[in-house]
């Protein structure tokens, strides 16, 4: 099992910040700022979109959290990997990013949820159903810590291929959802 998560950031920003946390007109001045035509800023081109879409998805991952017996101390997570994204991590000096490591340990089981990949593509998969990438036992499900452990005990640790047929341009990992802001405030 994978005993860390990784919070990856802009270098020379603040850590654990959200735009859910923005009033919705300094969210969408600030996309405006961070878009690059690119796998990972590019999610900024239509800043009133992603920032609906991003809503809706957070909403649906707090209400399946909460079904599930956690316990979320905020209305929107901060965003990390579990383990490390090895697409990420090659490209952290071009895309200028930095990242903080936190042990999973500093999180109680009603703390934390996951998703297999990004949340909000795991949302719009588990809704739309491509069958192109759609899987239907990971992609529009929110997991637990103990459900996370009994996946890797059955398939092992993600590796190539291990994702199905994502596109070229996408980053695989297994998202983490972190409803307690204030551990985060420990690794600052």
């Amino acid at each position: 099992m994978i005993k860390y998560l990784t919070h990856y950031y802009r270098d020379g920003t603040t850590p654990f910040k959200s735009l859910s946390a923005l009033p919705e007109k300094e969210a969408i001045k600030k996309m405006k700022k961070l878009y690059v035509d690119d796998a990972m800023w590019g999610r900024f081109k239509d800043p009133v979109w992603y920032l609906r879409q991003r809503k809706k998805t957070e909403l649906w991952l707090r209400e399946q959290f909460i079904l599930k017996g956690g316990l979320p101390k905020e209305n929107y997570p901060i965003y990390a990997v579990l383990g490390k994204c090895e697409k990420i991590e090659q490209n952290m000096e071009e895309q200028k990013l930095a990242k903080i490591q936190i042990p999973l340990s500093a999180f109680k089981k009603e703390d934390i949820s996951f998703t297999y990949i990004d949340s909000m593509f795991s949302y719009q998969l588990g809704r739309d159903k491509s069958p192109k990438y759609y899987q239907p036992e990971y992609h529009g499900k929110v997991f637990t810590i103990s459900e996370i452990c009994s996946i890797f005990k059955e398939r092992g640790l993600p590796k190539k291929g291990w994702w199905g047929d994502l596109p070229d341009d996408f980053f695989p990992y297994i998202e983490v959802q972190i409803w307690n802001h204030q551990i985060l405030r420990r690794y600052l």
